[in-house]
């Protein structure tokens, strides 16, 4: 089927969020280019490919632990015994004796256990005197040894391909003395505002003018290691114009990104636009707030047209777009967490479309989870979102929560 023949006209029923995740999931195509960059520099990237360990984690034996180091051999644990302390071992510091029957070593964590040597005592199991170490009944013998290879072995992959590297993953690799890595290169992405009635920061409001507040909102949406960001600042309520700067961008950047425009008024264009120079996979979805959006591509450029509303900007980005991005830098797609918590206030809608409330999200001293409406819900209300730190989901059927039913709650 040709995207062409997708179009959504609003006649037809709407797609749902899930139809609508699904269509975009099914038209896009992961970037596969990679690029190779320092360890330092991967934070947030995605592997190209599986990283394997050229050498084995732990490189040696070592110690876990603070204490004595010997052979447990011919004694019994159940019993005291005393060995003699034959030297001291520190990180780095490897001990070239020989470790005989009835000695020890005094060893700190990370320091190279000495062969012969298969357990360690913690130093506070022990007493010493001079050279003399007193072991008391008791001891687990085999303990406290870091084994070579335990955590990986030479050959086995440290960190798989499409995974996104965290803080944790770089020390992994820097570990095994993993110096750089390939992954996906960045994605180019690039956004405007739309419509004649936005004015600047720094100029003065005028009646019927209104600050563009939807670029410092996606200025902040796509701050992220993967991404290369163009701010193509607004374009007015004029159908050539915008085609125009929709083609030139189209040709420079993977994703395009608009706001405003892409409802039904005589200056909302980007629908028409795109038609006349792209493909429209669909047009308007059964989501409040986010009825507006439209997705097709213009070229090999993929084009997401967001309401106006600066509420359903930033509730649209996260349910659509966050993981249609992460998903174009070849990044494996987590599912969202959601939580089941108790509704405390009243909560109403209306039939047909799924809702994302903005609520509050609290947990009580015993652990239940709960949750309360932010506030005002209209699509214009920035301090309900702003003080807002979840979505609370009602489906398309639901009308109205009471006080103590269970809802659906996303993290935002």
């Amino acid at each position: 089927m040709s995207i062409e023949s997708c179009v959504i006209y609003e006649k037809k029923p709407l797609l749902s969020v899930k139809e609508a995740q699904e269509r975009i999931y099914a038209a896009l195509s992961p970037l596969t280019q990679s690029e190779c960059v320092p360890l330092k520099d991967a934070l947030g990237r995605t592997l190209a490919q599986t990283v394997y360990a050229t050498i084995n984690l732990p490189f040696t034996r070592n110690s876990a632990m603070d204490g004595y180091a010997f052979c447990s051999k011919g004694l019994d644990s159940e019993m005291p015994f005393t060995l003699t302390q034959i030297g001291v071992i520190f990180a780095g510091n490897p001990f070239h004796g020989e470790l005989k029957a009835g000695e020890c070593v005094r060893i700190f964590t990370g320091g190279v256990v000495p062969d012969g040597a298969d357990s360690i005592v913690m130093q506070e199991q022990v007493s010493a005197d001079n050279v003399t170490i007193h072991f008391p009944a008791g001891i687990q013998f085999g303990k406290h040894i870091r084994q070579i290879g335990e955590d990986v072995r030479a050959g086995e992959p440290l960190c798989l391909a499409h995974k996104t590297l965290s803080a944790i993953d770089l020390g992994f690799l820097a570990s095994a003395g993993i110096e750089f890595v390939n992954v996906i290169r960045k994605l180019n992405i690039a956004y405007f505002s739309t419509g004649d009635e936005l004015i600047g920061l720094g100029d003065t409001l005028r009646v019927g003018k209104i600050y563009d507040s939807n670029r410092y909102s996606l200025h902040g949406l796509l701050q992220h290691p993967s991404y290369n960001v163009f701010d193509g600042g607004v374009i007015t309520d004029d159908y050539d114009l915008l085609k125009q700067t929709l083609q030139q961008a189209s040709e420079k950047f993977d994703v395009v990104i608009t706001t405003g425009g892409a409802s039904v008024g005589d200056a909302d264009h980007i629908k028409t636009v795109l038609e006349a120079c792209g493909d429209v996979n669909f047009w308007k979805i059964a989501m409040k707030p986010g009825k507006p959006l439209a997705f097709g591509k213009i070229g090999d450029c993929y084009f997401f047209g967001l309401p106006g509303n600066p509420v359903a900007v930033t509730t649209t980005f996260d349910i659509i777009l966050k993981p249609a991005l992460l998903y174009l830098t070849s990044a494996h797609i987590k599912q969202p967490l959601v939580l089941s918590a108790t509704c405390t206030t009243p909560l109403k809608k209306s039939r047909g479309r799924q809702e994302f409330q903005r609520g509050i999200l609290t947990q009580t001293p015993q652990g239940a989870l709960e949750v309360a409406t932010s506030g005002h819900q209209g699509s214009h209300i920035f301090s309900s979102a702003s003080t807002a730190n979840c979505y609370i989901i009602l489906d398309e059927n639901v009308t109205s929560v009471t006080c103590g039913d269970q809802v659906s709650v996303l993290l935002c």
